[in-house]
């Protein structure tokens, strides 16, 4: 059994249903402490955050991951038990294993390679864990970061270990992420009894076409890295429940996932002008849950694409699909955040596994990343 296997099982072990982190944190810190790694953990609220760094001097690398896991859904549908780690033809089966327990194993066995090879490496190393991040990821790596904000102490490169891959280890990164903005927005009208509709104001009916120009809306044309910024509504909600009634009110949560070439401001006050061109009495409360953030061609993905290279034979495709990650918090004290790790095609699904031998490939693959960062 290779040391990211053995680790990769003893995390999996772990009932870490988000937020709770049980005593991963405590097993990674046990094999960080020995390489000269400083271990400060950061508790907030019910979710437990660590921030281990080996060095002073720049540059800084940072791996970052979360501890925490999904829920397994029914365990009476699992081949295996979802937290007893289980190798069967050539997969490792349990909750995490792809999401994101392997990358953290990887994570470790890399570090630990690389310090024995590289003991007075320039520059410094540092992990970033929490278990917050399959939550509401309030009291997790943005904790951290505000922390680091505070105390000046920025990071030059940082590599997030989420499950990237579609086909092999490696054929993908993340490159960046698209923002997130949601809106809930009240258009309000004049209830009543639908027999006399000149005593009303369907509200429902008043945003209809508002709604229809919104939908229509080219708000970008995207650019390189991201495609065209979509606005979607997720849920309407009007009526009283009679048939006879027309609602005071409809609610419309909507949701913006937008690249670089749109702003926040942009975004809201086009909002605005279509909603007030339609002449609605509106309230809008605005949330936004992420920034876009982009990293280009550049040292971290130079040495990421190198690495794979050397190790799985794949020139790699950037890549910014997909949802939001905790890279959008330290993106804010990072200049260059990837994200890499295994195979996702069975991420929060009932028998999520993970093939064994691409745990090795990925402990190569940062350890070849550290060594070009701050070796070569």
């Amino acid at each position: 059994m290779s040391d990211t296997l053995e680790l990769a099982k003893q995390l999996i072990s772990r009932h870490s249903l988000t937020p709770m982190d049980d005593g991963c944190i405590d097993i990674i810190g046990a094999r960080l402490a020995p390489l000269d790694f400083s271990l400060e953990k950061m508790r907030c609220s019910e979710v437990d955050n660590l921030w281990a760094r080996r060095g002073n001097d720049g540059p800084l690398v940072c791996f970052a991951g979360h501890t925490d896991v999904v829920p397994t859904g029914p365990v009476n549908k699992w081949n295996s038990d979802p937290f007893t780690p289980t190798v069967r033809d050539g997969m490792l089966y349990g909750r995490g294993a792809s999401d994101m327990k392997g990358s953290l194993a990887a994570f470790v066995t890399a570090i630990e390679k690389f310090v024995a090879a590289h003991p007075q490496h320039r520059g410094s190393i540092s992990l970033l864990l929490t278990s917050d991040e399959e939550g509401i990821a309030v009291d997790g790596t943005v904790r951290v970061v505000e922390e680091l904000q505070k105390r000046n102490e920025l990071i030059d490169y940082c590599i997030v270990g989420e499950p990237t891959s579609v086909a092999k280890t490696g054929d993908t990164i993340k490159n960046g992420r698209r923002g997130s903005l949601s809106g809930t927005l009240t258009v309000k009208g004049v209830q009543g009894h639908i027999a006399y509709p000149h005593l009303v104001k369907n509200p429902i009916h008043l945003a209809s076409p508002a709604i229809a120009e919104l939908a229509a809306t080219v708000w970008d044309e995207g650019n390189e890295y991201f495609p065209p910024t979509s606005w979607q509504i997720s849920n309407i909600h009007g009526g009283t429940g009679a048939t006879n009634v027309v609602p005071g009110t409809v609610e419309i949560l909507f949701n913006f996932r937008h690249s670089t070439a749109s702003t926040i401001d942009s975004l809201k006050s086009r909002v605005h002008a279509i909603l007030d061109k339609h002449g609605l009495d509106y309230d809008l409360i605005w949330e936004m849950s992420g920034k876009p953030y982009l990293t280009p061609h550049g040292d971290l993905v130079d040495a990421v694409a190198a690495a794979i290279k050397q190790v799985q034979g794949l020139d790699t495709e950037l890549s910014t699909s997909g949802g939001t990650s905790d890279g959008r918090f330290i993106a804010d004290i990072c200049p260059q955040v990837i994200e890499l790790g295994p195979l996702n095609a069975t991420i929060h699904k009932i028998n999520e596994c993970v093939p064994v031998a691409d745990l090795d490939a990925l402990s190569e693959i940062y350890y070849l990343t550290l060594r070009k960062l701050l070796a070569e």
